[in-house]
């Protein structure tokens, strides 16, 4: 906002006010001491800039965002623990509740017995580096009569804390719609807020009065486990005591929870290429299909719209001119065309509760 006052402008501001019949050359006593003063002039600027723009939500840095934010109850959601699911062989082994294991430079702590063998354990790191790939893990401590131990798969993704730009959104969507006694932007907060949430949509009376469904994916952009369903459903509205304000949900709504849905997008491709087959290149291409999905997948909470007068839902679009630009820029590609989704040469619409996930992916050249 005051760029342009520059020390040299200040100083010529200043002595342009000085009669012009006094020395004003530089090295005069009066252009000594005007310099020092167009110093710290042009300094109070500075902080006149950075304190406006600190002032507001949009501009503010990460620190006076926050403290903004508090103005609206909001703070940032902090990092949170991964919780997986290993299997324990044999298994009727018992493992003790809070026998530690390693993957990799990670711990990871038994916290729940799911069945025989099977158990959820907690990562001791907070943040999406808990959230790691199938593998073997090895016990910290010697455990009698064990033959394998191995992580199968992410129950509920750990978070990192949330970063400036998502919470400054968060900020500023505050200021849209007002969360309230069990409305959809009031769902919407509370859902969010659980850990490992990473999007919601809610379907008020979608089965009747005083009914509520209420669909989620991960913080990873991906369906749910059913363990994360059923503890995102206690939390809100248990089963065992539907509708009676036990939860999250208030008095009165009956809330059911299930989590949004892969659809396989099988995709055909003709290809040109400077040399090779699709073979060589295949890889490349399923990885640049997966990064295209993952981006339109973090999206699907944006394709429902509330408004005062009515509650819209779309679906997300996966669009051949975004596959078939991002694939020409794999080296070695020089043509595309002819590219069908699911069979059909056109966009595909999927279903208002469907994420899109790579399916068969054959080159018809």
């Amino acid at each position: 906002m005051y760029e342009d006052q520059t020390q040299e402008v200040i100083l010529n501001r200043i002595l342009s006010s000085v009669s012009g019949d006094l020395d004003k050359r530089e090295g005069s006593v009066i252009y000594d001491a005007c310099a020092p003063t167009s110093i710290e002039v042009m300094l109070l600027y500075a902080m006149c800039d950075y304190f406006i723009k600190n002032t507001f939500g949009d501009t503010a840095e990460r620190e006076f965002l926050i403290e903004r934010a508090k103005e609206r109850g909001l703070k940032p959601y902090p990092a949170t623990y991964a919780v997986v699911k290993a299997v324990f062989t044999p298994d009727s082994l018992e493992i003790a509740i809070g026998t530690r294991f390693s993957y990799d430079d990670l711990n990871y702590e038994v916290i729940e017995k799911v069945s025989a063998g099977i158990y959820l354990m907690r990562c001791e790191t907070a943040g999406t580096v808990g959230n790691m790939p199938a593998g073997t893990l090895l016990p910290i401590d010697y455990i009698a009569g064990l033959q394998t131990a191995e992580l199968t798969e992410v129950t509920i993704p750990g978070e990192d804390e949330e970063g400036t730009e998502a919470f400054r959104a968060r900020y500023l969507a505050s200021f849209d719609s007002q969360a309230y006694g069990g409305n959809i932007a009031d769902y919407k907060e509370k859902v969010n807020a659980i850990e490992g949430v990473g999007g919601v949509k809610v379907y008020p009376v979608w089965n009747g009065g005083g009914t509520v469904k209420v669909v989620f994916m991960t913080s990873e952009y991906k369906p749910p486990t059913a363990e994360f369903i059923d503890q995102v459903q206690t939390l809100i509205d248990p089963e065992t005591n539907h509708g009676e304000g036990v939860g999250i949900a208030p008095i009165g709504h009956v809330v059911t929870v299930v989590g949004a849905a892969n659809s396989a997008i099988n995709i055909g491709l003709h290809l040109t290429y400077s040399s090779g087959s699709f073979v060589d290149y295949e890889e490349d291409i399923k990885q640049v299909i997966d990064g295209y999905f993952h981006e339109l997948n973090q999206t699907w909470e944006q394709t429902q719209v509330a408004t005062t007068e009515q509650v819209s839902n779309v679906g997300l679009v996966v669009r051949i001119s975004q596959l078939e630009t991002r694939i020409l820029v794999i080296r070695g590609i020089t043509d595309i065309e002819h590219t069908t989704l699911n069979g059909e040469e056109s966009n595909l619409t999927l279903g208002v509760d469907e994420l899109a996930v790579r399916g068969v992916v054959t080159d018809g050249t």
